[in-house]
Order: C-alpha cells, then structure tokens, then sequence
C-alpha cells in the first residue's frame, strides 16, 4: 500500500506500533498482534491422481466454490507464539469470542494485553458488549489495551506477516473442500511453528522511521 505523504495522524500513529514492539519482554503485560484474512473453499470436482515416481500430482482445473471461511491470526511476538483459528464468519461476535479466548485461555496470568490490530469496525470495545453480558464483557475490556495501525499502514502489524508465512507454507496451491479440512491443515501448521519456537524479530525502529520515511512527517515551517 501506498502510505500518505505528510500526515500527522499517519506519522503518530506509526511511531506508536513501532514504540509498542520495543517495548521489554514482560509476562504480565504482552503485545500480541491480530490479523484476519477470508479464505475461498474450493471443492474438487474430479478425484485427484496421486503422484508416483514418474510424474507429480495431478488436479483438475474444474471446482466448485463451497464459500469462504476466515482466519483469526493472533501473535505475541516476543513470546514465539501465535494462535491461528478458522471460523465461519467474521462478525463482531466471532471476534469477540476470540478474544474471550486470548484472554481467558492464551493469557490467563496477564494483568493487561497490548492489543495491535487494525482499526476494522469489528475490532472495538463494543464488540463485547454484543457477544457477552455486560459484567464479562467489562472484565474483559478491562485487561485490553489498543494499539492501532492505520489505513494504508498494514505493514505495521506483525499479525499480517504471520498470516503471509501461513499462506505460503499451508494454503497457496491447495483446496479445501470443507472448514473441517482447512482447520485441520491451519492448526497442523500452527502446532509446527509454536513447537519449533519460531520468533519475530522487529528491527526497524523510530529512528530509522524518520530517516528512510521522512516523507510521512509534515513538513515544519
């Protein structure tokens, strides 16, 4: 994405994600990342040939969409963790429960969770209030703290590289018939990456943000 030039509201916003990922490893306050991307359900139409040794795999060009499922990434980056969950929809109710589950389940201990996502309409507070009874809603409310990216500044969430990496490696040139099959291949791959402690390594600072982006900073007469 293109970001805008000379933008105030872009340049503080920024330096606020970029400022949360320095902040020190802290196992009662951690910064977790969240993303979410649709998915198409492709249905094979013919039985695939298996491979043998004297040619690859074979698949028809011919299917039938069976809708779209979405992805729930979540990512504590200085925890090498990440949470991948497929569901049928994205409501503000979907997300809510997933976020229940981030802080009841991933988080139990956590005093407070710095929360970076984007600024979608389902991503708020009130979300909440939709899915819970307002007591459980305000005790979880209460241990979640945004931080959020800007439009055009996606590249700002660590959440979106995790969901790239799981596109790659799980789900580009593959078709998932049903969200039992796509569930499946996404935890498989989950449970490979946490096992193997796979981390994130955030490099690029303010500092370096005023120098290589300086074209984002209003220009101070």
């Amino acid at each position: 994405m293109i970001p805008p030039e000379h933008d105030a509201e872009f340049a503080a916003a920024m330096e606020n994600v970029i400022e949360t990922y320095e902040l020190p490893h802290d196992p009662d306050v951690p910064v977790v990342a969240m993303d979410e991307q649709p998915v198409q359900l492709l249905k094979e139409t013919r039985t695939p040939i298996a491979a043998t040794r004297h040619h690859a795999r074979r698949i028809d060009y011919e299917y039938d969409r069976a809708g779209v499922a979405d992805i729930f990434m979540f990512t504590a980056p200085l925890e090498c963790w990440r949470r991948a969950s497929v569901r049928e929809r994205r409501t503000k109710v979907d997300w809510a429960e997933e976020i229940r589950i981030l802080l009841e389940e991933d988080f139990p201990k956590a005093k407070k969770v710095i929360f970076v996502c984007d600024n979608l309409n389902t991503h708020t507070l009130g979300a909440l209030y939709e899915a819970f009874e307002p007591g459980v809603a305000r005790s979880l409310a209460r241990r979640l703290e945004f931080v959020y990216t800007l439009k055009h500044g996606s590249w700002l969430n660590i959440a979106e590289n995790e969901l790239s990496a799981l596109t790659r490696q799980c789900i580009l040139h593959r078709r998932f018939g049903t969200i039992e099959a796509l569930r499946r291949a996404v935890e498989a791959w989950m449970t490979a990456c946490n096992t193997k402690q796979k981390g994130v390594q955030w490099q690029f600072n303010v500092e370096k943000a005023r120098i290589k982006l300086r074209t984002l900073y209003p220009i101070i007469k």
